[in-house]
């Protein structure tokens, strides 16, 4: 018995870009995302250099910038989720960058 469940497979980046504005991933199927990068504060503050720092990972079905602490699904980006961290999070995160040269402070 099939469902449309069962035939549904989850979604993979093949390859990633980003601009000062935009994060691009190209999907495994053909299609290609296109999110704002404010959609994402650790993306958006961090440097060129930060962003272009990342590893796709799990088959393509995760997105990982170390430089940033930042983790991102690509069925989240399909679905069009925003971060979820707190402002307060955000806040603490930024503050230690400070002194390290790093990014805009918020």
């Amino acid at each position: 018995m099939s469902s449309l469940a069962a035939d549904v497979q989850e979604a993979r980046a093949r390859h990633l870009s980003i601009s000062e504005e935009a994060l691009t991933a190209d999907l495994v199927d053909g299609r290609t995302i296109i999110v704002p990068l404010v959609w994402y504060p650790r993306l958006w503050h961090g440097t060129a250099e930060e962003r272009s720092h990342f590893e796709i990972f799990g088959d393509g079905a995760y997105i990982h910038w170390p430089d940033l602490d930042e983790d991102l699904t690509v069925a989240g980006l399909l679905a069009g989720r925003h971060s979820g961290e707190s402002a307060e999070s955000l806040k603490r995160w930024s503050d230690s960058r400070k002194g390290s040269g790093k990014g805009e402070s918020l």
